[in-house]
């Protein structure tokens, strides 16, 4: 049911007013000595109220800056949980835990979680609210910042002190819409930490990450990417009016079965592809190991070079998308070896590279690295 029918009078304010905005207030029967109780209860409802009582508590207001919109409704947290198949004992990640509406669900389903959290009021609110439990360990950072990799490493190293089981942990967030790209980008490559990473995004991304059309402006660099890392698949829609304060577009669940790194696309050299990539559509008229060494260099600085470089890469690379794959790889070899290869791989020698899905690039590479 939608929230405007459930709640007729939401916390509303002129936008024109010289004052911050404030929320209403919510009475609750729970003295100042049990506030921490109050905001947490392990069969409680995270509705518009607790919600509201939620931030009251720490004078705070959803920042549009941090992209924070809470969720209201728990089934919707439900059905999140659910399309991870979480379970008791699993290891999971969770970025932007705001109020802890999810985190609670997650918790119940008998997890353990990490949560990475950049607003430091609500990292006090959800360590107060969940101080309970030793199931439960938030972090103030920002996640695209973060050495996510260190900090999950050190959490399977206790784990195997105390004989847990779980060989993979799993990622189950609402994430900002604002920062939904990088942390696709950062964790895709971490199959040999997490199994599967399942985000709730804005619906218009869900769909470009998953369904993209070749020959289409729909079809983006970051298509290549998700699928040389992972199996994609859309779950289910979740309406705007789900979330405070309510966003102007719906958002979707998508979930990342995440692929080893034995599973990867078969290529000879991980580098030379992506450096074929990069020569594709950008028509750089340098060697393999020169490309990968400039892609290297320039991302260095950011602390992650094996996500940062592919990014760079597949980016450049669909710069020049409309440019003939026969005129774009000719630094590399003649005019009729790549149309000879191209039409081994079965494609018409006007092929571009918004026409090629990822095995095609796969195919051609390795045809041409040959050669």
């Amino acid at each position: 049911m939608a929230i405007s029918l459930l709640f007729p009078n939401p916390p509303l304010t002129n936008p024109h007013s010289r004052h911050k905005p404030t929320l209403p207030a919510y009475s609750s029967t729970c003295g100042a000595k049990k506030r921490a109780a109050c905001i947490v209860c392990a069969k409680s409802q995270d509705d518009y109220h607790a919600t509201l009582k939620a931030l009251n508590s720490k004078g705070r207001f959803p920042r549009k800056s941090l992209g924070q919109h809470y969720m209201l409704n728990s089934e919707i947290n439900e059905q999140l949980v659910g399309a991870a198949n979480i379970k008791e004992g699993d290891l999971v990640l969770e970025i932007g835990p705001g109020t802890g509406s999810l985190t609670n669900v997650l918790l119940n389903a008998g997890a353990t979680v990490l949560a990475i959290e950049k607003d430091p009021h609500m990292v006090g609110l959800v360590t107060e609210r969940f101080a309970s439990t030793e199931r439960f360990k938030v972090l103030q950072e920002d996640f695209v910042k973060c050495h996510i990799h260190s900090h999950m490493l050190s959490l399977f190293e206790n784990r195997q002190s105390s004989n847990a089981n779980s060989a993979y942990a799993k990622v189950v967030a609402n994430i900002p819409f604002n920062i939904s790209t990088d942390v696709v980008k950062q964790l895709l490559p971490m199959g040999d930490i997490f199994s599967e990473v399942v985000l709730l995004l804005q619906e218009e991304t869900a769909m470009r990450l998953v369904k993209p059309s070749l020959r289409t402006s729909e079809y983006r660099p970051i298509n290549i990417f998700v699928n040389f890392y992972s199996e994609p698949q859309y779950k289910f829609k979740v309406p705007r009016t789900s979330f405070f304060p309510q966003p102007n577009v719906d958002a979707a669940v998508v979930t990342f079965k995440l692929k080893q790194a034995i599973d990867y696309p078969s290529v000879t050299s991980t580098k030379s592809f992506f450096s074929m990539v990069v020569s594709i559509f950008y028509g750089f008229r340098l060697c393999f190991s020169s490309l990968y060494l400039l892609s290297l260099n320039m991302i260095m600085s950011f602390g992650t070079p094996r996500v940062h470089f592919i990014n760079n890469i597949v980016n450049s690379a669909f710069n020049g998308k409309r440019k003939m794959l026969r005129k774009s790889l000719q630094h590399l070899c003649t005019s009729l070896v790549i149309e000879e290869a191209l039409g081994d791989v079965g494609l018409p020698a006007t092929s571009r590279p918004e026409e090629l899905t990822l095995d095609d690039f796969v195919r051609l590479h390795n045809l041409i690295v040959e050669v």
